[in-house]
């Protein structure tokens, strides 16, 4: 028995070696998990009688367990490099399967699909007709290099201040003629076909508290007012300076599409809320027009709640999608494949998936990698431990091969 105990003894520290060399081995492997060898004891049966004599015949492997506590972050900034700060891991697809991972080194492939280094796509949501993420189901996440359309501008949000001691403008309105005005303020606005163009604001006083607002496009300025002498209507104050009409602090009006070249008349509103009539020089304090002219990918970047947002040559960013990560009840449960590449088991319980930052799931760092969490000193330590036990289970051995040898001998 001695020969059986001893060789289960030289098996478990041999194992425990596999184990060590395991670790140290990927201690440089991005988002790595270390193992440890965990070993339990057996027992020969015995008859209810004799429990109490009961002489144990070794030792077995019980389990390989994994640490998955957080490694440490590496800074890339590669936009396609993510680090998951807590609980989860990234699905991705495998023929179909859904395998799952934490090393977040990605890529981007000739169709603009993110995927790992063996060519498995990354997993998310992606997003509606209105902007929200369709997280009902989920698919592979991809970057299309695709122009964005241009949008044409709907609403100018203006904040000005209106000098209250200014004179009251003597000559009738004309674009040309300075005097004829209080304030100007030119402005461009985009049109369906992403064209700018040229729109001015001009605000007459009629008397304190009180303004004409006119509007032109185009050079030379033609009125785009709903008057033909391109009034807009009237705004008011209160003795304040607080703006208190028009209700909606809104005036509109409309571009020709003959300045469009070729695209449609554009009807456009004019928001002035936060404008003031105050004792101080004429300015604008805001302008906000919306609308954007068409734009070219120029780069992209992923946020702590998994948004992946696209960058554009003309200012606009858009939502691309949002990769969503797995937990499991049962980390431990999952069968690893290889390739930092792990698959659901019954042990692991099913996967529960959700956009990071939500529930039990970690949050993502863009531009990050996380290391393997193997503590290289701590190791070492174990890799001298395991070798004395070897050393001592061939001991083991090796008296019994004397004992033996002595009975033979007599």
């Amino acid at each position: 028995m001695s020969y059986q105990t001893g060789l289960s003894g030289l098996s478990a520290a041999s194992t425990d070696l596999d184990v060590i060399g395991n670790n140290i081995a990927n201690a440089n492997t991005v988002g790595f998990k270390s193992s440890t060898a965990q070993f339990a004891d057996m027992y020969a049966n015995a008859v209810m009688t004799a429990a109490n004599n009961q002489v144990g015949i070794g030792t077995r492997l019980s389990t390989a367990e994994q640490d998955f506590s957080n490694g440490t972050f590496s800074k890339t900034d590669r936009p396609l490099d993510i680090a998951i700060n807590g609980n989860g891991f990234f699905q991705l697809s495998n023929n179909g399967a859904l395998v799952y991972s934490r090393n977040g080194v990605f890529h981007l492939d000739k169709s603009g699909v993110i995927e790992n280094a063996q060519g498995l796509p990354l997993m998310g949501y992606s997003p509606g007709p209105d902007g929200k993420m369709n997280t009902g189901s989920v698919g592979p996440l991809m970057v299309s290099s695709a122009s964005l359309p241009p949008t044409a501008t709907k609403t100018i949000s203006a904040a000005f201040n209106l000098d209250s001691q200014d004179p009251v403008p003597t000559n009738p309105f004309n674009p040309s003629d300075p005097a004829s005005y209080s304030y100007g303020q030119p402005m461009s606005v985009y049109n369906s076909l992403g064209g700018s163009q040229s729109t001015n604001v001009y605000f007459v006083k009629k008397a304190t508290g009180s303004y004409d607002v006119y509007g032109t496009s185009g050079n030379p300025p033609a009125p785009v007012g709903p008057n033909p002498s391109g009034s807009m209507g009237t705004i008011t104050f209160d003795t304040s300076g607080h703006l208190t009409s028009p209700n909606a602090s809104a005036l509109t009006f409309n571009i020709p599409n003959a300045a469009d070249n070729g695209a449609t008349t554009q009807s456009l509103t004019l928001n002035l809320t936060g404008t003031t009539q105050y004792a101080g020089k004429n300015g604008v304090t805001a302008l906000l027009p919306d609308g954007n002219s068409s734009g070219q990918l120029t780069g992209f970047s992923v946020g702590e709640d998994g948004t992946l947002t696209g960058s554009y040559s003309n200012g606009a960013t858009l939502v691309l999608g949002q990769v969503a990560l797995a937990t499991f009840s049962n980390p431990n449960g999952l069968a690893n494949m290889g390739n930092n590449l792990y698959a659901q088991t019954g042990d692991s319980g099913a996967a529960q998936v959700s956009s990071p930052g939500s529930t039990n799931h970690g949050v993502l760092l863009g531009g990050q990698t996380e290391d393997s969490n193997v503590d290289l000193t701590h190791q070492l330590v174990d890799l001298i431990t395991a070798q004395r036990n070897y050393q001592a289970n061939s001991q083991t051995i090796k008296t019994q091969q004397t004992v033996d040898q002595a009975l033979i001998n007599l």
